[in-house]
């Protein structure tokens, strides 16, 4: 009996194509080392997730 083929997805930090399966366990990314080099950029803050501004002219309601 033939098994799927498993995901193909290209490694964030390299590009990469590996395979999304368990035996993978730095999955998405292709290794070890890709994996530390996308969590060193974050600690240096290299990537920053996008958050609503908070309007500073409206006081804060208390009790609402």
């Amino acid at each position: 009996m033939n098994q799927p083929a498993a995901t193909q997805v290209c490694c964030p930090t390299c590009g990469k194509t590996v395979a999304w399966t368990a035996a993978n366990p730095y999955r998405p990314f292709c290794s070890k080392r890709c994996k530390g080099i996308d969590l060193g950029a974050w600690a240096n803050e290299e990537y920053r997730i996008a958050a609503a501004e908070e309007d500073s002219d409206t006081p804060a309601q208390a009790g609402d």
